[in-house]
């Protein structure tokens, strides 16, 4: 397996938080989403593909928050590639809080994505990588 890469790190912050004072679930899962996209463009350009791809998401599966997160944590969103289709990268994605000199693992996620042609508004999928021949 490669190296994780690093998509997001970002500090939570009191406008995200629920009722409970821990940071709202759907607010992990935006970040998710993002994370894996930015890594999914990465990992196409750093293959061959086209470096302005555009992805949409299809899936994101298995996810499951097992710690809460908490305002002023440092929240890292590290990724890599599980699979890559002909149209669709499958990414992988763990989230890491850090607190008070304290790694915790909040949660975890599988994202599919698939490459778009967008450029005729048709959002049409696209191949990702040149095939060999």
């Amino acid at each position: 397996m490669d190296k994780p890469y690093t998509a997001i790190q970002i500090v939570m912050m009191p406008r995200d938080t629920n009722p409970h004072g821990t940071i709202f679930g759907g607010v992990i899962l935006s970040y998710i989403d993002m994370a894996g996209a930015i890594a999914a463009r990465r990992e196409i350009a750093l293959r061959g593909g086209a470096k302005d791809i555009v992805f949409v998401t299809v899936a994101i599966n298995r996810v499951e928050f097992k710690q809460p997160v908490m305002v002023g944590d440092v929240v890292r969103f590290e990724t890599h590639v599980l699979r890559i289709g002909r149209t669709s990268l499958t990414m992988h994605i763990n989230v890491i809080s850090e607190r008070a000199g304290e790694v915790i693992p909040v949660t975890d996620a599988e994202v599919v994505y698939v490459g778009i042609d967008n450029s005729q508004g048709k959002r049409t999928p696209i191949v990702l990588l040149p095939q060999e021949s």
